[in-house]
């Protein structure tokens, strides 16, 4: 026991999930830096710090989020001097590797499923569904494009290419990104990098977007010493937040509705990597 009190510590924080605020419709609730940031913060308190590791299981979501959260990562980092390692466990793409980049190296499992760089918009279509049943749908707006994409009513070329310009110009941040965060490492062709592709981790660790394979107690172990100590860091919740659910109550329709289309799209982005 004496010989732990003095040991170096590595603090594990744990990234899982679809990417997003989306309250409590998903399992978890969607990572965002809203419901995360603070734990980040402690993670870079912790005494005789030597590192902090992000455990990362994410297919992605909502691109300002991981934005959001990779930056706090870096600027968490910089400011207490802390390296930080992220280890991949079955998935990060899209905005999951997005947030991997913010660590000053990316591990994974040989089997791990890395990349998808790019940008997708989804969602569904209920125009022929509700004209089937003689619903109609009634949409009063001020400015032409503020019902662009509503989902009730057909689509329209013109919305589809403006969705389409924003979409090319999300992508290019992240392209910028992954240049910047991995620079000389990578080795992949960037038509082949940037297509939205995804890869195992050893293909990944050829193509220059991870830095070895590895899991993090061995790795960690190795770098730091057997006596590191590895301290899990969770979200603080007050007792009266665990007894009582605190916020809006949406009517039971509509909060069953999003809970299903929120529950079909997390199933779509797990399932696309074969989760």
């Amino acid at each position: 026991m004496g010989e732990r009190i003095g040991a170096p510590t590595v603090a594990l924080v744990r990234l899982a999930g679809v990417i997003g605020d989306r309250g409590g419709y998903l399992r978890n609730g969607g990572l965002s830096l809203a419901g995360i940031g603070r734990q980040l913060e402690r993670a870079f308190t912790l005494p005789r710090l030597r590192a902090v590791a992000l455990m990362i299981n994410s297919p992605g979501g909502s691109p300002v989020q991981s934005a959001l959260l990779q930056r706090k990562i870096r600027a968490l980092a910089a400011e207490h001097a802390v390296p930080v390692l992220a280890f991949v466990e079955d998935v990060a793409a899209s905005g999951g590797y997005w947030i991997a980049l913010g660590a000053d190296e990316i591990y994974a499992d040989a089997s791990s499923i890395i990349g998808s760089i790019g940008v997708i918009s989804a969602g569904f279509g209920f125009a022929e569904l509700i004209a089937r049943y003689g619903i109609e749908r009634r949409l009063h707006t001020s400015g032409e494009r503020k019902g662009m994409l509503d989902p009730f009513l057909a689509e329209r070329a013109e919305d589809v290419e403006r969705l389409k310009a924003i979409q090319r110009e999300m992508h290019e941040s992240f392209k910028q990104l992954v240049r910047v965060r991995r620079a000389e490492k990578l080795t992949g062709d960037e038509r082949e990098l940037f297509s939205g592709e995804f890869w195992t981790g050893k293909r990944s660790l050829e193509l220059g977007l991870i830095d070895g394979l590895a899991d993090a107690p061995t790795l960690l172990r190795e770098r730091f010493g057997k006596t590191v100590k590895l301290v899990p860091v969770g979200e603080r919740r007050g007792w009266l937040r665990r007894r009582f659910s605190v916020g809006a109550n949406p009517s039971p329709l509509a909060e069953w509705t999003a809970g299903i289309l929120a529950a079909v799209e997390e199933r779509a982005l797990w399932s696309r990597f074969g989760l």
